[in-house]
């Protein structure tokens, strides 16, 4: 499987099986019309976590028109008007089954809009997506009461993810250096709670030092856990 970095929380990653693109707001690089050229057998899912608009460019659709499409979308993204698109809309809790190169996908839980997705692949590796899910709240800003109250709600959320899937292959996950000091927090309660085998994080905008500083992250224990620094537009990595 290769994994490349689009812009901000867009990641496209390619199985034999099909080209999966999430988020998409831009890609500099033109990595995903490059991929879909080098591969024109392959079908192409692209996935919508919710409506914020550096997380859905309307220019998806205008992607891939000769390949076979799925496009798997939140249901509060609003203001699409063609009824011809082959569009999955699911809300959390909703299951979509045997899309092109992948099994399952499962609509779970966020800490702000719309919702974060499970992938299972035919091969059984288990993909997860975030979108906007993350432990949301700056420690120098808040008050320990709104602090409290981001945290219970955001590990509530993780461990009803972690009663369906105990562990994943891939996760992106949002580790936003607006955050300060906090800023890897939501990355490692989720990899304490959840076992991650390669972890990239996303949403670091125009700074992802602290993003990649992955000696920094707060994990309450050893593990296993392989990270990825993709940062620069059509950065790849090939993983297992």
């Amino acid at each position: 499987m290769k994994i490349t970095f689009l812009e901000n929380s867009g990641f496209m990653a390619v199985t034999d099986k099909a080209v999966i693109v999430f988020d998409y707001l831009h890609d500099p690089a033109n990595k995903v019309v490059k991929e879909l050229e080098h591969n024109p057998e392959l079908p192409v899912v692209f996935f919508v976590s919710h409506h914020h608009s550096d997380h859905f460019n309307n220019e998806i659709f205008n992607l891939g028109q000769n390949h076979r499409r799925v496009y798997v979308i939140s249901n509060d993204v609003r203001g699409i008007a063609d009824s011809d698109l082959p569009i999955q809309w699911m809300s959390r809790g909703d299951i979509v089954e045997n899309l092109p190169g992948i099994s399952k996908v499962e609509a779970l839980g966020s800490t702000d809009e719309g919702v974060s997705f499970a992938l299972t692949l035919p091969d059984g590796k288990k993909l997860f997506h975030a979108g906007d899910l993350n432990c949301w709240h700056w420690k120098e800003e808040n008050t320990p009461g709104e602090v409290k109250k981001a945290v219970n709600l955001f590990e509530t959320q993780v461990d009803r993810i972690a009663t369906l899937y105990p562990e994943f292959d891939v996760v992106f996950f949002p580790v936003d250096a607006r955050q300060g000091r906090d800023t890897a927090m939501g990355a490692a309660i989720f990899i304490d709670k959840i076992k991650v085998k390669d972890f990239f994080p996303m949403h670091f905008g125009g700074d992802y030092r602290p993003a990649c500083d992955f000696y920094s992250y707060p994990l309450q224990a050893e593990t296993s856990t392989e990270f990825h620094c993709l940062h620069k537009p059509g950065e790849s990595v090939d993983i297992i």
